[in-house]
């Protein structure tokens, strides 16, 4: 499997939308862009990664999930109400741009960084917490969903 990070797909799903879109003529549903509605997703996406980025920081631990030197399993802030508040934040970014832009194959992007978010880079990363944090992880995992 090619390893690239997850945002990194996020932003390749979103180019192949604006490709696709682009030699389509831009394709428009109707009712489409909502410009306004688009760059509030957008700027909202940007809440639950910043939030979990700053709060591991304060914590003093590993932002990547499959380090080997994680400090702590993080489970307050955003991480109360989801498990992946920063893959959720992704989604909600790709989201929004595909509403600001309007284009029916923008859809996709987030459909494509939802899925390879939850098929993909999820279940590793939470194999590796299992085994890095035991029983506390699963209590976590019994008490927060993995989306919302």
């Amino acid at each position: 499997m090619l390893k690239l990070p997850p945002p990194l797909w996020a932003l390749i799903y979103l180019a192949a939308g604006a490709a696709i879109s682009w030699g389509l003529g831009w394709p428009r549903p109707p009712g489409l862009p909502i410009a306004p509605l688009g760059a509030v997703l957008v700027a909202l996406g940007f809440i639950p990664p910043v939030w979990a980025f700053v709060l591991f920081r304060r914590e003093g631990t590993e932002v990547n999930p499959t380090s080997a030197t994680n400090a702590k399993l993080v489970t307050a802030g955003p991480y109360a109400f989801t498990r992946n508040p920063m893959y959720l934040g992704m989604t909600i970014i790709a989201l929004g741009i595909a509403v600001w832009v309007g284009a029916w194959p923008m859809f996709a992007a987030p459909l494509a960084a939802f899925a390879t978010a939850n098929w993909v880079h999820i279940p590793f990363e939470e194999a590796k917490m299992r085994r890095q944090f035991g029983a506390d992880f699963d209590d976590y995992v019994a008490r927060v969903r993995r989306w919302v």
